[in-house]
């Protein structure tokens, strides 16, 4: 991005007055991430700190999924936006979290030719493995992904790691199978992705192979569900997770009187937004072989007076027009 949240970091250091006004900022943020109760002088100090920034490039800097330092790069942002992260519920039942991180979607068009081109290379084969398969629009997309270097590359990468213990005594490691998955999401052509994710299914068959693209049997499912609300604080403690969390409010967000069910008008971003929660804390899933509906992997029982709370978490997947 033109103004990334590194570059706009390193300016503001060299200035002395913005050096001073951004570490009161790394206190505040610091002191939320560890869960220490701020009393209201403290939180008028973080809240006059991130006025003080006015027009600085801090203030308006952005990120990007597929950069490199991703992770210090959202640091900087959340740092600079803390006093948004309280994880309360607006009117609509989505959480403040300011708007989204991320900085609006490149052109991709040279990865539309790429896989177009591979397409195009693999109808010219001799496809008589595919007979009887010419209809599972998701065995074509990974065949696809397999002729290119980087797709069949990345992908065998976490396939490897989210089946190693499945179905026996041991435990796949959960969380390098979800790092394996993001490396997948961010570092593949989204042309690629998305059609391996997305493929538009007849039957079951192809269903079930769309299902279990994220080998959910260790990405997505636990041995008992957890509360969505221990879900979502697990989200919020992670910079990445609490970035692809506001990118998808903010891009998902539905809306009855726009035709396409989204706020912004905007159903790609939208898909994009979701892709982005893959790999996360926070990662969905198909519930079926047979449905495109997607869901989390949590439960509402048991929520006591935040119920109501609960409820949204998981309706923001199961019941979203613009999704």
């Amino acid at each position: 991005p033109r103004n990334d949240c590194i570059a706009a970091e390193q300016l503001c250091l060299s200035d002395s007055t913005c050096n001073g006004t951004y570490r009161i900022l790394e206190n505040c943020a610091l002191a939320k991430t560890r869960f220490l109760p701020l009393d209201h002088d403290s939180r008028l100090t973080c809240l006059n700190a991130e006025l003080d920034l006015g027009n600085s490039s801090l203030l308006h800097c952005k990120c990007h999924r597929r950069m490199k330092r991703q992770e210090h790069c959202l640091r900087v942002f959340w740092t600079v936006h803390s006093s948004m992260t309280d994880g309360e519920m607006n009117l609509q039942g989505y959480f403040n979290l300011e708007a989204s991180p991320y900085d609006s979607a490149r052109s991709e068009e040279h990865w539309k030719a790429d896989y177009n081109k591979l397409s195009a290379l693999l109808s010219g084969k001799d496809c008589s493995q595919l007979a009887g398969d010419v209809t599972n629009s998701c065995l074509k997309a990974s065949h696809i992904c397999n002729l290119s270097k980087k797709c069949v590359r990345l992908r065998t990468d976490y396939a490897s790691i989210c089946t190693k213990g499945v179905g026996s005594d041991n435990v796949c490691d959960r969380r390098k199978c979800l790092r394996g998955l993001r490396n997948f999401f961010e570092k593949v052509p989204e042309d690629f992705t998305r059609r391996i994710l997305f493929c538009p299914c007849q039957d079951e068959l192809c269903g079930e192979r769309r299902r279990k693209t994220i080998v959910p049997d260790c990405s997505f499912q636990h041995s008992t569900k957890p509360n969505c609300l221990w879900l979502l604080d697990s989200c919020l403690e992670d910079h990445i997770c609490k970035s692809r969390l506001a990118d998808f409010q903010q891009n998902c967000q539905p809306a009855d009187a726009s035709l396409g069910g989204c706020s912004q008008h905007n159903h790609n971003a939208c898909l994009q937004a979701y892709m982005g929660m893959i790999g996360t804390p926070m990662t969905p899933n198909y519930v079926s072989n047979s449905s495109v509906k997607v869901s989390l992997w949590c439960t509402c029982e048991s929520s006591g007076n935040e119920k109501e709370k609960c409820d949204q978490i998981l309706g923001m997947f199961e019941s979203n027009k613009c999704l």
